[in-house]
């Protein structure tokens, strides 16, 4: 029997004997059981892992999948994926055996996160929701494609929630600066705000900037890095995507502000934080401005959406913003295009314009013909 009494310690402990992934024979060993009970599960479990058993429960494949996934992902995205995983699906699912979960259990899954409220009685945005189911379908997809699970439970239950959100908010240049008087008691939120209203960065890249970012001389800013707070660490990785390491132009207005706030910060040396807070600190700012200044409340990322909005108001390409967003492509700086339905008006009356234009000219053309043959 492989279970036996740790006499020493008053527990249960383990000897498993299993062949690894390479043929080669091992012998694991696991102490501190309270009871033989419990032992003998841990030893079950532990062989169906193993063998790759699809009885196992989601805990232990969850424990796999992860180990499969780490070396290839960044390791914020992959702390982002052990979170959701930890705190939203093994909860409902951790027990169960993996090839016993239904689309009907996934379906009761969905509906309870539907209803789930946060600290401030929200909902969850459709974004993460489907963040979340997405996460699932992963975890069942690795199960079928390298484990041989029959099928996908969660792709058969259908998506919940929205792949991206339903519509884009902004603020135009006056409502930006209404909010943004709300916010000069307070410098840290002041130059924040500033930044990401007139570069267009993302939260993260602005919570990674230190002062060797800044090139004053050349009135340029450097994005090489992004900020997340996972859990209570915080971490400094790579950007989104290739396409986000970029070099960006800066007004001369907001190359002397940076400079002057950087020139404050007492002690700052060129790899520090200069913002040292928390996207939590930003929202708060942002709810306590939006209540100061009565503009509509719109999120931080939303700002991103107002720089853009801004840009295409003053004419620039969808290639420069492309290139000064980070985006992959152009096709996404189109998503912004209705942005400033205003342009449309103006649209309307060119092509007016034009048309008359082209008419006159064609009667002037016409005239000179008639006369031509009567000649």
């Amino acid at each position: 029997m492989s279970a036996s009494k740790d006499t020493q310690r008053g527990t249960w402990k383990v000897y498993v004997r299993y062949t690894d992934w390479m043929g080669q024979k091992q012998v694991k060993t696991k102490r501190g059981f309270p009871t033989k009970k419990e032992a003998l599960a841990w030893e079950r479990e532990f062989l169906q892992s193993q063998s790759k058993d699809m009885n196992m429960s989601m805990n232990a494949f969850a424990e796999i999948y992860m180990r499969d996934m780490e070396p290839r992902l960044k390791h914020s995205t992959f702390m982002n994926k052990k979170y959701i995983i930890e705190k939203k699906i093994l909860p409902y699912f951790g027990a169960r055996s993996l090839a016993s979960i239904k689309a009907s259990d996934v379906i009761q899954w969905q509906n309870t996160l539907l209803n789930a409220r946060d600290e401030e009685g929200n909902a969850y945005s459709p974004t993460y929701l489907r963040t979340i189911q997405n996460q699932l379908s992963a975890i069942f997809n690795h199960a079928k494609r390298f484990y041989s699970l029959p099928v996908n439970p969660s792709e058969q239950a259908g998506k919940m929630g929205k792949a991206n959100a339903k519509e884009m908010y902004f603020w135009t240049q006056d409502e930006f600066l209404k909010f943004i008087e709300t916010m000069k008691s307070k410098p840290m939120s002041y130059y924040a705000f500033e930044l990401l209203y007139w570069t267009g960065i993302r939260e993260g890249e602005l919570l990674a900037l230190t002062p060797a970012d800044f090139n004053f001389a050349a009135k340029q800013l450097t994005i090489n890095k992004t900020f997340q707070r996972i859990g209570r660490e915080d971490f400094v990785t790579d950007p989104k995507t290739e396409q986000s390491n970029r070099t960006i132009s800066l007004p001369d207005f907001l190359c002397e502000e940076i400079q002057d706030f950087i020139a404050s910060l007492y002690g700052i040396k060129s790899n520090m934080r200069i913002f040292n807070v928390t996207k939590s600190y930003l929202h708060h700012e942002m709810n306590r401005g939006c209540k100061e200044s009565r503009v509509k409340r719109i999120r931080i990322h939303d700002l991103r959406h107002s720089h853009v909005a801004h840009l295409i108001e003053l004419g620039f390409s969808p290639v420069a913003i492309a290139e000064r967003l980070g985006h992959k492509g152009i096709s996404i700086t189109y998503m912004y295009a209705h942005l400033y339905p205003s342009k449309q008006y103006e649209l309307a009356d060119k092509l007016a314009e034009d048309r008359t234009r082209a008419s006159a000219e064609l009667k002037i053309k016409s005239g000179d013909e008639d006369v031509q043959e009567n000649e």
